[in-house]
């Protein structure tokens, strides 16, 4: 009986081989084995056809370093990553050139801003200072998250879509229209620090991961019923654990807005000190070399924050970036 045309007799490829004439029984004189002219996959499993499309590095084509110099200048090219950290290098010290020829003499040069970040950290007490802002803005981050992924997650509920609107267009107000408000509630120190910082970065997350959580396809939501999951398992399997990688990435990016805020909330409360307090107190002087140094020491602890929350995010969440193209 012959077998049906759904049924696979054998699992072995179907090959045109056009052999080498040099070789006998698959093998040339010397014993090595011979390369077929063209080999034709017309029907195997996965596996099998992979064995005959695989490419070896050697044997791939050499490119003209010309051409792989020309790729980080066109779209979509997927460059090596010394590749790209030859790039920054190259930029840093474009910015560098730029800035030490500047045409504004009143900027303070390099060597200044380095002496002054010397002075600063040795003298006037920069790294408590650091350490104070350091731990209020990883304080109100916690908080921050906190407060923002459980109104975000509310949103399933749809009396609670109205709150969280209205929350989120409080991105459009000054903080300073609150400081009277969080003063009577909090009524001052490190309390009303926090509660300010909290409110400026909390609108921003809230905004973002609200979107997040409206533009999950409805077909995630189809497969967890479709498995018999009830509601509220739904909600946790597809509304938290769905978008947990999103939630660190939107952390991330809102992060740096404490940092931003940092400086107009320590200068509203100056009784705990802090970075804040200080680069305005440099400014105030017009102390440029100063204030260049506290911005640079505040921009490199937030690049390390930055940094921090992206291996986090690759810890907890290994499988986000899987199928991106650049990663």
């Amino acid at each position: 009986m012959a077998a049906p045309d759904n049924v696979a007799t054998k699992d072995v490829a179907t090959k045109d081989v056009t052999p080498d004439p040099t070789a006998a029984d698959g093998k040339t004189v010397d014993g090595k084995a011979a390369t077929p002219d063209k080999v034709v996959v017309a029907g195997a499993d996965g596996s099998q056809a992979l064995k005959y499309g695989d490419v070896s590095p050697r044997q791939r084509p050499k490119r003209n370093p010309l051409h792989a110099f020309a790729d980080v200048f066109l779209p979509n090219r997927a460059v090596s990553p010394m590749t790209m950290r030859l790039i920054a290098v190259v930029e840093i010290v474009i910015a560098l050139l730029i800035w030490l020829n500047s045409p504004f003499k009143v900027l303070p040069r390099p060597d200044e801003v380095f002496e002054a970040l010397k002075s600063l950290w040795m003298t006037q007490g920069l790294g408590q200072e650091l350490m104070t802002s350091f731990k209020l803005n990883l304080e109100a981050l916690g908080w921050t998250a906190v407060i923002s992924l459980l109104l975000s997650y509310l949103t399933v509920i749809p009396v609670f879509r109205p709150i969280v609107a209205a929350i989120s267009k409080g991105r459009f107000l000054s903080i300073v229209g609150f400081t009277f408000i969080f003063t009577l509630i909090f009524v001052g120190g490190h309390a009303l620090k926090t509660a300010l910082l909290v409110f400026a970065v909390t609108v921003f997350y809230v905004t973002s991961m609200a979107a997040v959580i409206a533009n999950i396809p409805k077909g995630n939501f189809d497969h967890a019923r479709t498995l018999r999951m009830s509601e509220w398992r739904v909600v946790w399997e597809v509304v938290v654990l769905g978008t947990a990688d999103q939630a660190f990435e939107v952390l991330r990016q809102n992060a740096a807005m404490g940092w931003m805020m940092l400086t107009m909330v320590e200068g509203i409360v100056r009784s705990e000190g802090g970075v804040g307090a200080m680069l305005l107190g440099e400014s105030k002087h017009f102390l440029l070399a100063d204030v260049f140094a506290i911005q640079i020491v505040i921009l490199l602890v937030g690049l390390f924050q930055d940094y921090a929350i992206g291996v986090l995010r690759q810890l907890v969440c290994p499988y986000a970036d899987l199928t991106l193209e650049r990663r």
